[in-house]
């Protein structure tokens, strides 16, 4: 016997994928912009002999963008997936469980792919 294969109706999804794909441009958009703060790629800082103070906030203001960056490349991740999962029907549905993601944890997150108790697991 064939399992059945549950997902959302197209016209539920597609203003999704919209909103998932505009999102994605301006999660990149901002990821370029916030290279040009990082103070370890300004290239006067080479020719710079600086001060102890100003090479600690050197550090503090490449760290900042490091931790920003790597938070922006983990939602990016998490857009380019539930895109995949919309082109191939799949939207919604829990990638691990196999069961549907609440209707309200996709309107915070439409990003997600897990359910709320298998997020739960994963982060145990």
């Amino acid at each position: 016997m064939a399992k059945k294969t549950i997902s959302y109706p197209k016209e539920v999804v597609e203003p999704v994928a919209k909103h998932l794909q505009e999102k994605l441009s301006a999660l990149e958009k901002k990821k370029k912009e916030l290279r040009g703060e990082d103070p370890f790629l300004d290239k006067a800082r080479l020719d710079d002999n600086a001060a102890v103070d100003t090479d600690a906030a050197e550090q503090i203001g490449h760290m900042r963008v490091s931790a920003v960056k790597k938070a922006y490349d983990r939602t990016i991740i998490q857009i380019r997936k539930a895109l995949s999962r919309i082109k191939i029907g799949k939207y919604g549905v829990c990638e691990r469980c196999g069961k549907f993601i609440d209707t309200d944890r996709l309107m915070v997150l439409p990003e997600t792919t897990l359910c709320v108790d298998c997020e739960k697991k994963r982060e145990k």
